[in-house]
């Protein structure tokens, strides 16, 4: 039976390893858990960055901590490159914004625009060149292994888990980030030259906060209409 197979005694040697959790007592624990939401809850999608220079180190730690994510067979099946090419930038907007235009007329929803108007969005993405890094993440349906193809498995689910951690992990560091999707992205794979493995997931425009930029006032549903619990 597969639980006897899942027995500590009856694991094939070598293959595992002892888990060493961290250990916070129950004080420590409710602490730390609030001041991570706080610290979240003053997350904003921001669409104005400041000029100002980001050390990549901060971003490449980031991008570490976010490939720590659960994946489908422990695959890892997400790639994330880090562009500051002003060129690349460039081409970049000029694609995404050509994508946009078609999406705002004509592609769109008529309820879609409405939805999206006290956001205050609109067709032109400056912020894809004034932002002083795009992260592009791409997902890997497959991976090839000596010129076969090798199935991954639940990768939207995992890629969508490992970008939530980066999200993350910049907010923690005192970056402001966009989630931005222009569709189809099909154009960020040509343009980076990436493999016929990946396919675009999210562009992520990233750095400080201009000093003067300002967010739209919305809230967050309260926990009671996102939360049910089963005690």
């Amino acid at each position: 039976m597969v639980s006897n197979l899942l027995k500590n005694d009856e694991l094939p040697e070598g293959d595992f390893i002892p888990h060493t959790p961290v250990a916070y007592t129950l004080e420590e624990m409710v602490s730390r858990s609030e001041a991570f939401y706080q610290l979240l809850q003053q997350r904003r999608s921001v669409r104005h960055f400041a000029k100002t220079p980001v050390p990549i180190e901060i971003l490449r730690s980031c991008i570490a901590a976010a490939c720590t994510a659960p994946s489908g067979a422990n695959k890892q099946p997400w790639t994330f490159c880090v562009i500051a090419d002003p060129v690349l930038k460039a081409e970049i907007r000029r694609k995404a914004e050509e994508e946009e235009y078609r999406s705002y007329n004509g592609r769109m929803s008529d309820q879609w625009i409405a939805d999206l108007k006290p956001l205050g969005t609109d067709p032109f993405k400056p912020f894809l060149e004034d932002a002083p890094y795009l992260i592009a993440v791409f997902k890997k349906v497959f991976d090839e292994v000596n010129g076969k193809k090798v199935p991954n498995y639940y990768v939207s689910e995992s890629v969508g888990i490992a970008t939530g951690m980066l999200l993350a992990a910049l907010h923690n560091a005192g970056l402001s980030t966009l989630t931005h999707t222009p569709s189809p992205m099909n154009f960020l794979a040509e343009i980076l030259n990436r493999p016929e493995t990946e396919k675009a997931y999210l562009l992520i425009p990233l750095g400080y906060a201009d000093p003067d930029a300002k967010v739209p006032n919305i809230g967050r549903k309260p926990l009671s209409a996102v939360s049910a619990e089963y005690l």
